[in-house]
């Protein structure tokens, strides 16, 4: 029973050496881990994409939003008799879903290791339903607004539990590509989004069509989760803490780890799963950390990581420069920018390849380089903003030019690796817990710095905010280069060990 089994031993590996199976010694790293992990990359595509389609619908909403406010707000076309809404409802509809992540966030605190990677995941995916239905048939503005609360705590749910359950079942030598990819889907939902209301704003209640397309998407998101096994490290968790059977649970996880590596891991799946159970080891019995705990040692460590990384995401701006994205355009000159669907589309594309650039180096560059290069560019890109609106308001390239490098860059550092840095940072015991209130810094920064802006630029000017946000990116670079650590290549395990 597992009351008798105080911590997983050693002995589950059968007299055979990590690097041994079935009489072939494999190559070792230092610590005596595998040098890399056998997987189909057929059978590594649905764990990530299911969970993946969580970031798609977070992407979509805040693409479609924009044309479905231009169309609910009509006479002609909102299809409805209370379209003559105040700003404050406006700023309601726009705003509810992000009101709903955060209570997304705070309840992925409470119920993420209780219910598991995959089921928080199923939930959120219902979540996503729910809202998208209610936001589709809402009868009256108060119905509308419930809808995207609902809609918006799938969101906190999604953003939580899809870059822990890429985390904790990717291979260690693409965990950063998939993690990445899950930015990129953020990207194409965003993109999607934009299309969507670009095509759709000129039909009469297009507002319900266009909310409505996330529907089917998360109908595919549960059945895609539903059918994906659990996260075996959250199995392997829930051995040590004695929540069941020791052995039974070791060998649900090892069918987990088989069905999600594919027939290229061959009879190494139970080996794979002793190390995971051998590194865990020096933990003790405990149900789950507590929050005191999440201020101590390690625990502390994780969270300045983490914490700090998606705080400084958001405080340097990047909600505040895309909505100055279509004046910039406009100004400029550019004929795109008399329709502000199409140059966000234009931007839409812009950060969908960055972030596919990003993909592709960030296990073969590492993060560090890629968020001090690109944070560098935001500052630079800020810095300029803040001179154009200053100095050079007739030098209408400068403004361009700054634009888009702020885009680019941040695609290329903030956008995806935050999302990885919190994914593989925090220790398993406390994953949940940490990655959620990761999350929640996240969406709260990103609440102040898009209700705060408004006000701060009619007190400051938009010139003083651009250089207060560069000297918040010459911070952030500070914070990098001191705290940020390097996880190229390293299973979870080995950055809990190693850097922490």
């Amino acid at each position: 029973m597992a009351s008798d089994v105080e911590r997983p031993t050693p002995s589950f590996n059968n007299g055979k050496s990590s690097g041994e199976r079935d009489g072939v010694q494999e190559p070792l790293l230092k610590n005596g881990s595998p040098e890399c992990e056998e997987f189909s990359v057929v059978s590594a595509i649905l764990p990530f994409l299911f969970p993946a389609f969580g970031g798609l619908l977070y992407g979509y909403d805040i693409g479609a939003t924009s044309s479905a406010t231009i169309s609910i707000q009509s006479p002609t076309l909102s299809g409805i008799t209370w379209y003559n809404l105040s700003s404050v409802e406006v700023g309601l509809i726009t705003s509810g879903s992000l009101y709903g992540a955060l209570i997304g966030s705070i309840l992925a605190f409470k119920i993420a290791d209780i219910l598991g990677r995959r089921r928080e995941l199923v939930l959120s995916s219902l979540m996503y339903f729910i809202g998208a239905l209610v936001t589709a048939l809402a009868p009256n503005f108060v119905v509308l607004v419930i809808g995207r609360l609902i809609y918006g705590i799938g969101i906190g749910l999604a953003m939580h539990a899809a870059p822990m359950y890429i985390a904790e079942t990717a291979p260690s030598q693409i965990r950063g590509q998939l993690i990445s990819l899950k930015e990129f889907f953020i990207v194409l939902g965003m993109l999607i989004g934009y299309i969507a209301g670009s095509l759709l704003v000129e039909t009469v209640s297009s507002w319900r069509y266009i909310y409505g397309v996330s529907f089917p998407l998360s109908l595919i998101m549960g059945i895609g989760m539903w059918w994906l096994p659990p996260s075996p490290r959250w199995i392997l968790l829930r051995a040590i803490q004695g929540k069941g059977d020791a052995h039974s649970l070791r060998e649900t996880a090892i069918t987990c780890l088989c069905r999600l590596r594919g027939g290229a891991i061959g009879d190494s799946a139970p080996r794979q799963v002793d190390e995971i159970l051998s590194e865990l080891s020096h933990m003790r019995e405990e149900q789950e950390v507590t929050i005191s705990e999440m201020f101590q040692g390690k625990c502390l460590k994780a969270l300045t990581i983490g914490g700090g990384l998606v705080l400084f995401q958001q405080i340097t701006g990047q909600p505040s420069v895309l909505y100055y994205a279509a004046t910039i355009f406009q100004s400029a000159g550019f004929s795109a920018a008399a329709d502000a669907t199409k140059v966000s589309i234009l931007l839409g594309l812009l950060k969908l390849f960055m972030t596919g650039v990003a993909v592709l180096v960030v296990d073969k560059l590492g993060r560090r380089p890629l968020l001090l290069g690109g944070v560098s560019g935001i500052a630079i890109s800020l810095f300029l903003l803040g001179s154009y609106y200053t100095y050079l308001d007739d030098i209408h390239v400068v403004a361009v030019v700054a634009l888009l490098v702020y885009v680019g860059c941040y695609q290329l550092s903030f956008g995806p690796i935050g999302w990885l840095m919190i994914s593989e940072i925090f220790p398993l015991r406390l994953r949940g817990r940490g990655l959620s209130i990761a999350v929640l810094v996240n969406f709260g920064a990103n609440a102040l710095v898009t209700f705060a802006f408004s006000p701060l630029k009619e007190l400051l000017g938009a010139g003083i905010l651009f250089f207060i946000f560069g000297g918040i990116a010459i911070l952030s670079l500070i914070f990098i280069f001191f705290i940020i650590p390097e996880t190229k290549g390293l299973t979870l395990e080995e950055i809990e060990a190693k850097l922490l």
